[in-house]
């Protein structure tokens, strides 16, 4: 896997780049999130979707009802089964999101230069004149000169399904537009995206409450998606809420940063948050389109440098409807992994797209050209400057061993862990091999019943560049100085082999805990 590392600042023969790239166990060490919907609920589609990268399924609420969605993930587990392959889910609020509510569902055409009337008068028919809202307060909220999308989906500026108004007058709670582009609306909700504007609603909605607290706990969700998260608090809320269901308190909270005023507060909302989610789809229109690559690129940064997992959205639109992603959107997803994305988020790619399966599959071995030529050294480097000395004990342990891995050309990190975060560290360095993360489940009593923890923390490590984690026997404590370490290596190996990464001969860093030391050992395989 790493024999093969190039570095792009380095004269490449040309000829070497048509040769065709070796297929692995790991397809590739960067995650992919798909978004599961109507063309991916299938146990045939899950199990491809599976088999093709995916290890994160995010369910999204902005559509379909908690039956739908119950169904889709009971799909999944048997695919899941089937597979034998692990997926984290991932459930995705609908937040402060404003909506056109259209009741006749009747195509709705938007003439260039015509002029159409925002009102959150929700008796009133959708027509080409008149578009009814659900939010009373954007009348106080914009002036003249702002410009708000409204769309099926978001505006990219190529299709003919989303329209750019212009805000003209503002005549009481209604708001009175200019339509800069023609365009047809069909269905019966299009987004509403006012753009750099403050939508006094709250992150979190009544129905993503209930949501959460009925779905969400039945369901043990992995992560939490956080739509429209502007500032800390949205976050520490959220958090507070988890902490009284149950199970929930283990759930992870990923940040979705969708707008203006969610940049503004990038850094506080950084240090709350498990993980970020650079909507770009959102910001896309929030910002102006020369910004958005300065923003991707310092957010990922400093979700690098934080060691908290960046996930990054709209890659391979196109995808949607054609089996090939355009040269500029194959670009796209090879920047993202050069610039530190730990994963791809696929929203209308898998969810309505017609090629769910060959997209998952396509950005993966997009994702794994790049990561050949991802300049570890040079990242490392960074990274360690950034962190400083004196470095804590953990921090120290992980960096070493990435180190190690790196000079003897080890085909794979092993790393024991209950918490997850001995693991997450070493992936922070970056190696450019595979960390299996040997999750050792602890023993909890709540004095009725004895019960292990543990998958939430092997699931959650799935979302993390190059981490595949692996539920240990709980017979194995993760701090041990027998010779029961021995035997979950053994297992931990095997596994390695059979997934063909590890090979005779081959050398193995290995990261544990032997009584209160924390040990990296070099081990080199026999026949």
């Amino acid at each position: 896997m790493h024999s093969s590392h190039l570095l792009l600042e380095e004269p490449i023969r040309m000829a070497s780049i048509l040769e065709p790239s070796k297929s692995s166990f790991f397809p590739a060490l960067t995650k992919i999130v798909g978004t599961l919907g109507p063309k991916s609920r299938s146990v045939e589609t899950l199990s491809g979707c599976l088999k093709s990268g995916m290890s994160v399924a995010r369910f999204d609420f902005s559509s379909g009802d908690a039956e739908y969605h119950q169904e889709t993930l009971d799909n999944l587990k048997i695919a899941v089964k089937s597979t034998k392959k692990l997926c984290a889910v991932m459930l995705d609020t609908v937040g402060p999101e404003l909506q056109v509510i259209n009741k006749s569902e009747k195509a709705i055409t938007l003439k260039a230069d015509g002029l159409v009337t925002l009102t959150p008068n929700q008796d009133q028919e959708a027509s080409s004149e008149v578009l009814p809202i659900n939010f009373t307060g954007l009348a106080k909220a914009v002036k003249k000169g702002d410009t708000i999308f409204v769309g099926q989906y978001l505006f990219t500026g190529s299709e003919t399904t989303s329209v750019w108004l212009e805000v003209d007058e503002v005549k009481g709670d209604d708001v009175i537009c200019l339509s800069r582009n023609a365009a047809t609306l069909a269905g019966s909700m299009f987004t509403l995206h006012a753009s750099q504007v403050h939508i006094d609603m709250p992150t979190l909605s009544e129905k993503d409450k209930e949501v959460i607290s009925t779905w969400g706990v039945q369901n043990k969700i992995d992560f939490l998606s956080l739509s429209y998260c502007r500032h800390a608090e949205d976050v520490r809320q959220t958090r507070e809420m988890l902490k009284k269901l149950g199970d929930l308190s283990q759930t992870q909270i990923f940040a979705k940063i969708e707008n203006v005023e969610g940049l503004t507060h990038f850094d506080e909302i950084l240090q709350e948050a498990d993980g970020i989610i650079l909507s770009r789809g959102n910001l896309g229109i929030d910002l102006p389109p020369e910004k958005v690559f300065l923003f991707q690129k310092a957010a990922l940064y400093k979700c690098n440098m934080a060691g908290k997992p960046a996930v990054l959205t709209r890659v391979v639109d196109s995808m949607t409807d054609n089996l090939r992603p355009t040269r500029a959107e194959a670009t796209d997803v090879a920047n993202a992994v050069l610039d530190g994305s730990d994963a791809i988020l696929l929203g209308a790619e898998t969810l309505r797209g017609l090629y769910p399966v060959e997209t998952i599959s396509t950005v993966g071995r997009i994702c794994a050209e790049a990561e050949k030529v991802f300049n570890q050294d040079l990242y490392f480097k960074k990274t360690v400057k950034y962190v400083g000395e004196p470095m804590s004990h953990l921090e120290s342990i992980a960096s070493s061993a990435v180190r190690a891995a790196i000079k003897v050309k080890a085909s794979v990190i092993i790393c024991f862990t209950s918490s997850g975060r001995a693991a997450r560290l070493i992936a922070k360095y970056r190696p450019t091999m595979p960390v299996i993360s040997v999750v050792i489940p602890r023993v909890k009593t709540n004095q009725l019943k004895w019960s292990f923890s543990g998958a939430f923390e092997a699931r959650q490590s799935l979302i993390v560049r190059g981490l595949f984690p692996m539920l240990a026997d709980p017979r194995h404590p993760a701090e041990s100085t027998s010779a029961t370490n021995e035997s979950v290596l053994k297992v931990a190996l095997d596994h390695g082999k059979q997934a063909g990464v590890i090979k005779s001969h081959d050398r193995v860093v290995v990261c544990q805990k032997v009584g209160d030391a924390s040990v990296v050992k070099i081990i080199e395989l026999e026949d």
